[in-house]
């Protein structure tokens, strides 16, 4: 299986309560820190896809306290 590092988004400093992602055998994957041991798999496209929506604000209702 060939991997690259896991990056961290600058937004967490040192926090370890963040979503870290990488590349691994042709497919994007997505943990968090602290659940490093539940790994989402996806493909660049659809991760493509995933990051234009949260770029559009799409997914910002479900950053809302109240939920």
């Amino acid at each position: 299986m060939t991997s690259s590092a896991w990056q961290k988004s600058s937004y967490s400093a040192a926090n370890n309560q963040c979503v870290e992602v990488r590349t691994a055998d042709d497919l994007v994957e997505l943990r968090e820190s602290d659940e490093g041991d539940v790994i989402v798999r996806t493909t660049p496209t659809k991760f493509a896809k995933f990051l234009q929506g949260v770029k559009d604000g799409e997914f910002d209702h479900f950053a809302s306290p109240s939920n």
